[in-house]
């Protein structure tokens, strides 16, 4: 079933900085205990997280739902493994598109609830 969503709609975002800093201390810490490997699949997470904690509001103030980023582990370890290779063979220039495909992935997954 598809919906329609008004014209005008906007989106409003309630993560704060305190969860931001927050996810990111977390993340260097799972990367200190992962040696690093653990960056690559960090900004899955980092990104998720405000995409997770979005809204559709109406022209009119009114909530028509919540955005929600439906990926699995499995997919993002999948994807992570590609690019840790790419990023091997390119000594480290794949990177810089890793982050666009990142959020190529997420934005494709969102769903609204």
């Amino acid at each position: 079933m598809a919906i329609i969503i008004p014209p005008g709609c906007r989106l409003s975002c309630d993560y704060s900085v305190a969860e931001g800093i927050g996810t990111v201390i977390l993340w260097v810490l799972i990367s200190i205990v992962t040696l690093g490997l653990g960056l690559f699949v960090a900004p899955y997470y980092i990104l998720k997280s405000p995409i997770n904690r979005t809204t559709l509001v109406a022209p009119d103030g009114t909530v028509l739902g919540r955005l929600h980023v439906d990926v699995n582990l499995a997919e993002v370890i999948g994807h992570a493994i590609i690019w840790v290779l790419l990023s091997i063979i390119t000594l480290g220039l794949a990177l810089i598109l890793y982050q666009f495909s990142v959020m190529k992935r997420l934005l494709n997954g969102v769903v609204v609830q």
